[in-house]
């Protein structure tokens, strides 16, 4: 007998038709237990795929929480002990291996980036490292394994999920590509769309040896500016001078308002200013006919109740008009149809070996190098004192021992 008939021959015994005789459907199903009807693939996996194995993810990590409102970092945040979560459907869930630090991570804890936030609510801005997890819409374009570098909330954390539209891939995990998602893209966009420099013109930068500074120094330099850099240290100062910057101001030896008088006696033209309070008090009156000074943070007032550094307000409407010049605000989040490009264009200068990405991963500090979480609170003191040369980074996990494989 032929396959074929076999198959028929069997289907027909099973629904009681051989020799004509027919049994109804109540008869073939008495006795029998039915199972419910399940498709073949199993759907309730469809919508996440989570590497375990080879990523060896936990059923719990640690992760920083503001718990209260107030811009002492160490009163505003506790670490706390969590389930790993599981990523939506456009969403990656990323083992951290590096996480950035910013001055405005106080203005976050504080709330006065989003009033109707309440705590508790999750810090940290940007980090890198492993794809271990994604949902199903995010595996089109990202893969278990896979490296990148994200500028999202939630970022103090052993794993943080991630929307993948926010999401950049990168070559590997190395604390370099970190730095350009705030603080070099604070410096190209800003300066880009804001400071419209001009080949010839003369800029200053303060904070210049810090996380954003030593961006803006190398972007106008790079646009054919002559460059002046404020800095606290000699160390600093010789830095600044390896990465282009024409005159490093060591305002601990030197007085800053001096050097803009003698030395820049018909001012500059665009300013690039973090500090706040007497430092964007002297910038406004060292501007130039026509001069332009972006506000990009005003770090010397984000430690007190207000978050803001008194500046002498009151005479400002004149010093511009005088001066045909103009302040200009520039906060990232309002400028994120720039981020793409600006990110593309870092990475190709990265690529290329013309920029430089210095990191402080805290190698001098007291305490030594910050590794694990525990050592943001670390690492947040480390700015404030004003001890970082370039941008401060914390190591959250070594390198995996294995690649993922799924």
């Amino acid at each position: 007998m032929s396959v074929s008939s076999l198959l028929r021959t069997s289907c027909r015994r099973a629904f009681g038709v051989i020799g004509g005789g027919r049994r109804s459907v109540s008869d073939l199903l008495s006795g029998v237990h039915v199972v419910p009807r399940r498709s073949i693939i199993d759907l309730s996996y469809s919508t996440h795929f989570m590497d375990f194995k080879g990523s060896s993810i936990p059923s719990s990590m640690q992760k920083l929480t503001v718990t209260r409102l107030s811009q002492h970092f160490k009163e505003a945040v506790c670490l706390n002990t969590v389930p790993v979560p599981t990523p939506g459907d456009g969403d990656l869930l990323v083992r951290n291996r590096f996480v950035g630090i910013n001055a405005s991570d106080i203005n976050y804890s504080a709330g006065r980036y989003d009033p109707s936030l309440k705590p508790p609510f999750d810090c940290g801005f940007e980090g890198v490292g492993e794809v271990v997890g994604l949902g199903l819409s995010a595996s089109a374009r990202h893969t278990i394994g896979e490296t990148v570098a994200y500028f999202s909330d939630g970022a103090f954390a052993e794993y943080t999920v991630v929307p993948a539209k926010k999401a950049m891939a990168v070559p590997s995990a190395k604390p370099e590509f970190l730095t350009l998602l705030v603080s070099g893209a604070t410096a190209y966009i800003a300066l880009k769309r804001l400071g419209e420099l001009t080949e010839g013109e003369t800029v200053l930068v303060t904070a210049a040896a810090g996380g954003t500074g030593q961006f803006a120094v190398q972007f106008a330099k790079r646009a054919g500016c002559h460059v002046v850099g404020t800095c606290s240290t000699d160390e600093k100062a010789g830095f600044l001078k390896s990465i282009g910057c024409d005159r490093a101001v060591n305002y601990a030896a030197e007085d800053l308002g001096q050097v803009l008088r003698q030395e820049y006696p018909k001012g500059v033209d665009v300013v690039y200013e973090s500090v706040g309070g007497g430092v964007f008090d002297l910038a406004v009156n060292s501007l130039a006919t026509g001069g332009r000074l972006i506000v990009i943070g005003f770090i010397s007032g984000y430690q007190s109740a207000s978050g803001v550094a008194t500046v002498k307000g009151g005479t400002l409407p004149i010093k511009l008009l005088q001066k045909s010049a103009s302040v200009r605000g520039f906060f990232l989040p309002h400028f994120l149809r720039d981020y793409q490009e600006a990110l593309g264009s870092m990475m190709q200068m990265v690529a290329q070996g013309t920029l430089v990405c210095e990191v402080d991963c805290g190698d001098q500090a007291q305490e030594g190098r910050f590794v694990g979480l525990e050592s943001v609170f670390r690492a947040v003191d480390h700015l404030y004192a004003g001890k970082n040369l370039g941008k401060i980074v914390v190591e959250v996990a070594p390198a995996p021992f294995a690649s993922s494989k799924l």
